[in-house]
């Protein structure tokens, strides 16, 4: 009888290690994203917002889990940006290059790969992919932008392409979609190892908050970054004119003389430059932008606490993998500018911090060069799936680890698409120090009337200048790290496959300038 008992516990035991070593190996993924919500504003990375922004629950996520210092995207844009992390392809290859574009239902994304291997997935929030999600067992997503009070969102029950379709869902946003998220969650078949996709519509424009954060920072004077009184392109040698904070207030100004036919509502107007000078405007349409950005900033926060904490309850704290990221980086003033889209550092770079208890020592930062193509290969490598063919991408499991395997990049390829004159369609090269840009300013359809702007090249020390505030390509100094960068980049287009040969109007450009 003794024996028996022994025996029947030593059974339990090596049940339960075998169970707990198949949830290592296949653990939980919440990746929680947001939009535009930019490394300056997250704290764990500097800058002058560093002691404003409200970010107590980012900070807990670094504490526990691992910053990355160099993550960028491959071409700064909602749409593409979001197609890229699904496919782990560039646009080039996924076919999705500019927010027009629609994510094909036939390509593969990582949520089929992890159906493919055992996982539920589900994506909640914002989608901007235009046709019905693939690969999830369940979705519930914004129909384009979304809006941020009392949001419609539509699931397979009550889909329509476009604005049709849907359910209203009463609160703000950013709380709707966790809670949605959590009501998922609850409900699950929790024999399967999940993936969610928790995309909040904060903080793109209109950067609009709860009335919880009403008065976060009233009365408070924001410092300013270095570059913000940067009115002419000249003093810095920057080619091209930018998406200006000028715009920005211009667009608030108009919706404030008729908010009812303004395409979103924004928060705190009216607002008016009137009678100010330029610099007088700048700091004021500054002050706005950066305060509404925070705030709204601020419910991505608290939210991202509510998913920790509900972890932690119910026990899934360990083996859950925790990611959260943003889609792009933003401009918040620097070079005088907002939005995003260029391979400038501010708009270049994806915050993102992940936490795996089981497996990733907290506290740490990585320096190695990570891009958002690499997001879904690092997903099926922690279901199990060592590699799929289509992704472009290499799981960074092992730099998470520490363990940098030889032979990992060292620079990335970007891609701009989108061409207008103020914001040239452009390739890049960045590597470990420096930056190389050329601007070839053709939009992507041949007939099109958008007007073409002059070829032209940037090259930044990302060591020495920081804050890309002198373009150093006539710098004969730099002549051979120049030639060199020319020939990377000729190099990855040729790898990558992206070579124009079918927009022979664009070719024909770069490989005179290149070549």
């Amino acid at each position: 009888m003794k024996k028996t008992i022994i025996f029947f516990i030593v059974a339990l035991l090596v049940i339960g290690c075998s169970r707990r070593v198949q949830k290592a190996e296949k653990p939980n993924i919440l990746f929680i994203m947001s939009d535009d919500h930019t490394s300056q504003a997250w704290g764990i990375y500097g800058g002058v917002l560093k002691d404003y922004v409200h970010a107590p629950n980012i900070n807990r996520l670094a504490d526990e889990g691992v910053v990355l210092d160099n993550c960028f995207c491959t071409n700064s844009i909602c749409v593409p940006s979001r197609a890229t992390i699904l496919t782990g392809q560039y646009s080039h290859r996924n076919g999705v290059y500019m927010l027009r574009d629609k994510a094909r239902q036939d390509s593969l994304n990582i949520a089929k790969v992890l159906n493919e291997a055992g996982y539920q997935t589900a994506i909640v929030g914002k989608w901007h992919l235009k046709t019905q999600p693939q690969g999830f067992d369940y979705f519930n997503v914004l129909p384009d932008q979304g809006v941020y009070h009392n949001p419609v969102l539509k699931s397979k029950e009550n889909w329509q392409d476009g604005y049709k379709g849907g359910k209203v869902y009463e609160g703000f946003s950013t709380d709707v979609i966790t809670d949605l998220t959590i009501d998922w969650l609850d409900k699950r078949d929790e024999s399967k190892p999940f993936m969610m996709m928790c995309h909040f519509k904060a903080t793109h424009e209109p950067f609009d908050f709860p009335d919880r954060f009403k008065n976060l920072y009233d009365d408070v004077e924001i410092p300013e970054p270095a570059s913000l009184y940067d009115f002419d392109p000249r003093v810095s040698g920057r080619t091209f004119i930018g998406q200006s904070l000028e715009k920005l207030a211009w667009r608030w100004e108009t919706a404030s003389k008729d908010p009812d036919k303004w395409w979103c509502k924004y928060p705190e107007l009216p607002f008016s430059t009137e009678n100010l000078d330029s610099v007088a405007a700048r700091k004021k349409t500054y002050q706005k932008l950066v305060k509404d950005f925070m705030r709204c900033g601020a419910t991505i926060d608290d939210n991202i606490g509510r998913l920790l904490d509900y972890l932690k309850a119910q026990g899934l704290d360990e083996n859950t993998v925790v990611i959260y990221t943003s889609d792009q980086g933003y401009f918040l003033g620097e070079h005088g500018f907002f939005d995003k889209r260029m391979i400038l550092e501010e708009s270049l770079r994806m915050p993102f911090v992940i936490k795996y208890p089981q497996e990733i020592e907290g506290g740490k930062r990585i320096q190695d060069i990570i891009l958002n193509i690499d997001f879904a290969a690092l997903f099926a490598d922690y279901a199990g799936v060592k590699s799929v063919e289509s992704f472009q991408g290499k799981s960074f499991r092992d730099n998470l680890k520490g363990n940098t395997k030889d032979g990992w990049r060292k620079s990335m390829y970007y891609r701009y698409w989108e061409h207008s004159p103020d914001r040239p369609a452009h390739i890049g090269i960045r590597n470990e120090q420096h930056k190389l840009i050329f601007f070839y300013g053709r939009a992507m359809d041949e007939d099109s009337d958008v007007q073409s702007t002059l070829p032209a090249w940037e090259f930044y020390d990302l060591v020495n200048d920081p804050n890309e505030l002198h373009n150093a390509y006539a710098d004969e100094s730099y002549a051979d790290v120049i030639r060199e960068m020319k020939e990377e980049l000729k190099k990855q287009r040729r790898e990558l496959g992206d070579d124009d040969r079918e927009r022979t109007w664009i070719k024909d450009i770069i490989d005179q300038h290149l070549n």
